[in-house]
């Protein structure tokens, strides 16, 4: 059999055509209200959070079809962030403010912030939002409900991205796209496995005593990827996580600019793709369906590998309301996504730190 690196390219573009389609078919928003008795604390970390706090909050006092608090820590911030809470707390009682003690050794520091949340928080469940988040009215109340009536100890979803800069556009929307192509059953609790997990650190709802039971964000107190890690870690100590469709549930603005985001997602890819013994096989199937291609044309096999992976990215862009221009962007995003993990790895191998919100962090190894 002769080697034909046309076929090749081809095969490695149907898996993820194949595994977004189901994904795709799989994915549905909740909706509904919880049981009577539930109370969801909406729990938002916040260090030098001043252009995003007050929208942030307003959105989350705007819950509706469950009762809700709203309880947000200053970290330690150095802007307004703090005078902002006050003044909207002064007009709300459901709205408090705590301060985050000093950050002990071997915790980053919203891992710290989430657990000091949580001995504050009275919720029968926990919503953890970062302050770039918005939340829809009947986010929290369809969150909650999902968790009740499927027995879902952590729900979490992806909020739709607001992406206004090439910047954000060649690399934000590659979270969807490998969560949709690359993960089979996309997070959803018939996966079981902890390998099969995954959530999005943006918006995450725990069930309380499940969250207790494994320890809470103690349990992981230096990771700097709970959107991955904590899944893990639930499912692992028998309980079952989801990811359902964030994109009508919440909207972000993530990072403004492509600096912001190379050093965000930095942070991350350590405890993800960036490692010695993934990361190459990452290079293979990512730069075999998505790049590869471009460079076999005009062979039959690499057109349709084309517009396999094409056709994915655009099914996944409009489900998820992210803009259509920038899909055009996409073999420019799997390359800057490959950067980013590479960059990671060999900053890793030197002993490097990431640093963010101007705190440095030695990523630990990844799970």
């Amino acid at each position: 059999m002769t080697f034909d690196p046309a076929w090749i390219a081809l095969v490695l573009a149907v898996f993820p055509a194949a595994t977004g389609l189901v994904n795709l078919f799989l994915l549905r928003a909740p909706e509904g209200r919880p049981p009577e008795g539930t109370l969801v604390s909406i729990l938002i970390p916040a260090r030098d959070e001043a252009a995003n706090i007050g929208p942030c909050i307003e959105a989350a006092l705007a819950q509706q079809g469950v009762a809700i608090e709203v309880v947000v820590m200053d970290d330690g911030s150095t802007d307004g962030t703090p005078d902002i809470v006050r003044a909207l707390a002064a007009r709300d009682a459901r709205l408090r403010l705590v301060s985050a003690p000093a950050l002990p050794p071997g915790w980053s520091g919203k891992m710290h912030a989430c657990a000091r949340l949580s001995e504050a928080a009275r919720g029968t469940h926990l919503l953890f939002l970062d302050a770039d988040v918005r939340l829809a009215p009947g986010a929290a109340a369809g969150l909650a409900a999902h968790a009740a009536r499927h027995g879902i100890a952590l729900v979490s979803g992806v909020p739709r991205q607001r992406i206004e800069t090439i910047g954000e556009g060649l690399t934000v929307p590659m979270i969807n796209l490998l969560l949709t192509g690359y993960l089979p059953g996309g997070g959803r609790a018939f996966t079981r496995l902890p390998g099969f997990a995954a959530g999005c650190g943006q918006m995450m709802l725990f069930e309380r005593r499940a969250y207790e039971a494994v320890g809470g964000h103690g349990a992981l107190r230096a990771t700097l990827h709970d959107g991955l890690n904590f899944p893990r870690l639930m499912r692992a100590a028998g309980h079952r996580t989801e990811i359902v469709e964030g994109a009508r549930l919440a909207t972000c603005r993530m990072y403004r600019g492509f600096g912001e985001a190379w050093r965000g997602f930095l942070k991350n890819a350590r405890e993800g793709m960036a490692t010695p013994l993934g990361l190459p096989v990452w290079t293979v199937v990512l730069a075999g369906a998505h790049l590869w291609p471009f460079f076999l044309l005009p062979a039959f096999q690499a057109w349709l590998a084309l517009a396999l992976v094409f056709a994915l990215r655009a099914a996944v862009t409009r489900r998820v309301g992210e803009p259509y221009w920038t899909v055009a962007l996409h073999p420019l995003a799997v390359v800057v996504a490959l950067a980013i993990q590479w960059t990671a790895l060999a900053r890793a191998l030197l002993g490097r730190k990431e640093g963010w919100k101007g705190r440095d962090y030695a990523a630990p190894e990844a799970p």
